[in-house]
This record gives structure tokens, sequence and C-alpha cells, in this order.
């Protein structure tokens, strides 16, 4: 779009589990959910691609972060932020890592004490007892509207991280508009599949649209049929009024995501609009890893080297970085 630049960082369709995207005006360069991780798939630890796909990923957050002035964090899973406490296994975080990211910068937060389940509460808490330490400022934004320069920075109320009711909290969703045109990420709206994200997502009336698509990876295994059927249904909604749509995240853990979107992209084509996954719009190619674990596993043995890291104790993996080339 004329003056509003987004690119993808790390995302599923780039080999991890994140939503990060750098986004960037005249005025101000904006740094999306700050994190990326690896997650439990089939009793396996990640494969060695999986880790460098991960050490690559944060390499571009740590570059990012360099070039942002705003950074923020739509809700507290460590796929979208960056703690600082030392975990090679599944986030390859650390303190240092976490300071190089926010210090100096402008941190526009889900709030911690309102609108959000047990588990995050206390990561947020934790984290904003880190970050305002190095940060320039920390800011919960529920709500609330920011002007920089002639950007607007405008951020939902919470909306579910899911359906509505579920047990997974809630996330706060941003549209950055300049020039008479709009961007909006929906972080873990999974579709989306409340009705009340989607009621916001439409109010915005966004030209382009970033978001997480349903987790059919976990149909039938703590995600109702109905919810992820309401989310599909939803975005092939959006699909239809949204001149674009990048749809990555939970979706596609699935490896056979592509089935699921028959309607959305029929919705996309019949209204000239388009859908499209992360690594599309960052000009990279498809490189899903997590879905495939077992199957890398048995096609490219992990080094002998790999294989003493893993037989360490929890605590030893934690941390110390796995051995990669």
């Amino acid at each position: 779009m004329d003056g509003i630049r987004a690119l993808p960082l790390a995302f599923e369709s780039l080999g991890v589990r994140s939503m990060c995207t750098f986004v960037e005006t005249p005025d101000v360069g904006i740094l999306m959910d700050a994190g990326v991780a690896l997650g439990p798939r089939q009793s396996l630890l990640p494969h060695p691609l999986e880790y460098e796909a991960l050490r690559r990923s944060r390499e571009r957050i740590r570059e990012f972060s360099r070039r942002a002035r705003i950074i923020i964090a739509s809700h507290y899973h460590h796929d979208h932020y960056t703690p600082n406490f030392t975990d090679f296994v599944w986030l390859w975080s650390s303190e240092d890592e976490s300071k190089r990211i926010y210090e100096g910068k402008e941190v526009y937060v889900k709030d911690f004490k309102n609108s959000i389940n047990f588990s995050q509460r206390r990561r947020g808490w934790l984290f904003y007892r880190f970050v305002k330490e190095v940060a320039e400022r920390v800011e919960a934004v529920d709500g609330s509207t920011i002007e920089l320069g002639s950007t607007r920075l405008k951020f939902s109320k919470p909306v579910p991280h899911g359906e509505e009711g579920g047990r997974l909290g809630w996330v706060i969703m941003a549209a950055v508009e300049y020039g008479g045109q709009k961007l909006m990420f929906a972080s873990d709206v999974q579709g989306p599949s409340s009705d009340s994200a989607m009621e916001a997502i439409l109010s915005e009336a966004p030209d382009a649209l970033i978001i997480g698509g349903p987790p059919t990876y976990l149909s039938g295994y703590g995600v109702e049929d109905s919810a992820i059927e309401r989310g599909l249904r939803n975005l092939a909604v959006l699909c239809a009024k949204v001149p674009m749509v990048v749809v990555d995240h939970h979706l596609l853990r699935d490896r056979y995501w592509e089935s699921r979107l028959g309607p959305a992209l029929e919705a996309a084509a019949s209204n000239g609009n388009a859908l499209i996954t992360a690594n599309e719009l960052a000009g990279e190619r498809m490189n899903l890893l997590e879905c495939r674990r077992r199957e890398l596993y048995q096609s490219q043995r992990p080094s002998e080297r790999f294989l003493e890291w893993a037989g360490l104790s929890p605590e030893e993996r934690r941390r110390t970085p796995p051995p990669l080339p």
C-alpha cells in the first residue's frame, strides 16, 4: 500500500510459531508481536531445521527492532513477545535478547490487569516489571488511539483469543492508518472464531489484514469443530470484503491447511481480492516444518552432537543452545 509497508519476519509459513511483522510508514517503524517460538508436537523435540529457522527468526527480529520506534505485544503467549528468561528449547530467549529488542523503545501492550486469564496476567506482570526498566515507556493500550505525525495507530478493545468464552483469554488488535489506507494486524483471533472480533475488524474496514487462521490441527483436541468452522466461515466473509488478506499462524500448523481454504479463496477471487500467506508477502518460499517433524527426523537424521544435546536433562537443555551447523 502507498505509504504503509509490511514485512513478515517470523510465521509458521517461515518455519516457526509467530506472527512477528515489521510495519513502516514515513513517520514510524512498528514491530508487531516481537516473539517467536517452537512448540511440542508428535512427542519429539523440534528438528534441527526448526532450530535453524528459530535462530534466523531471532536474528531478523533483533535486526528490525533496531529500525522500530514502537514495539507492540498483543498478548502474553511466548510466540508474541520475548520474555527475559533463558530458554533455548522452545524460545531461544534470554535476558540479553529481551533487552536488545525492547531497550529504548516505546512498548505498547495488552493490559495485564483486565480482560486477561491467570497465566497471561502473571506473564504480563513479569514482562512489565522487566521492560519498564529498559524501555523508554511502557503503556497498556487496550481501546486506545495514538497519533504519530500523519500515522494513526488504533488498538481494539480486548477480543477473544479464539472462540467466545474460550480458556485462552483475550488479545488486542492493531490498525495502522496512513494516507487514507489502513493495515490491520489481528493476532490469534483464529479466523476470527468470535463475533466480537469479526465485528471489530469489519468496523475498521481495512485495506489489508494480517490475521491468524483457525487451529484446524487441534480439531477434536481441545478446540471444538464448531469454533473452527465458524473461523473458516468468517475468514471467507473477510476475503470477500478486504482487498488483501494474509492468513497464517495456527492454520499453517496443519499440513493440509490449503484444503480448508476453498470458500475463502473463492470469496477473494470472485471479489477481485487476494488471499495469501505470510511467506508470499515476504517474497520467500513456503517452509512448513512443525507439521512435518516426524518426517524430518526420518528423512534427515540429526547429528550425534544434536542427539547428545537432546539427551541432556530438561534444565540443562533450557540453558544450552542446541548444536547447529
